[in-house]
């Protein structure tokens, strides 16, 4: 098992949840090197762009996009499924989720901003 680290903009997107959600999210979120080794597309998936590689994790209604370093999973961000669906659904792109996101810029955007953001 890694140890999980949460940056301000991340911690901050956790707290909006409700207790037991942020618990269940929590639970499922167990990230081991195996996992990182042999992604399965469902639940891990890799985004890379420009050099950069990043990790998602898929739960039923949030996405956490993550980075690894060393031995730790620094979370940039956690996001509800919504708010890539909406976006895949407006571009009417037929391209998986993750290849989706690897294009976008926002989506970049988001995640720079998540990685200059302080260690929680």
């Amino acid at each position: 098992m890694l140890q999980i680290v949460f940056n301000e903009i991340s911690a901050a997107e956790m707290s909006r949840m409700d207790t037991l959600e942020q618990l269940d999210l929590l639970d499922q979120f167990q990230v081991t090197k195996a996992d990182i080794e042999k992604l399965d597309g469902e639940k891990f998936g890799l985004i890379e762009r420009d050099g950069k590689t990043l990790y998602r994790f898929r739960t039923s209604d949030w996405r956490l996009y993550f980075e690894i370093k060393d031995s730790s999973v620094i979370v940039h961000r956690v996001l509800h499924k919504g708010t890539f669906s909406d976006f895949l659904f407006r571009s009417k792109m037929p391209i998986a989720e993750d290849e989706e996101l690897a294009k976008s810029k926002h989506f970049w955007q988001l995640i720079d901003e998540g990685r200059k953001a302080r260690k929680v």
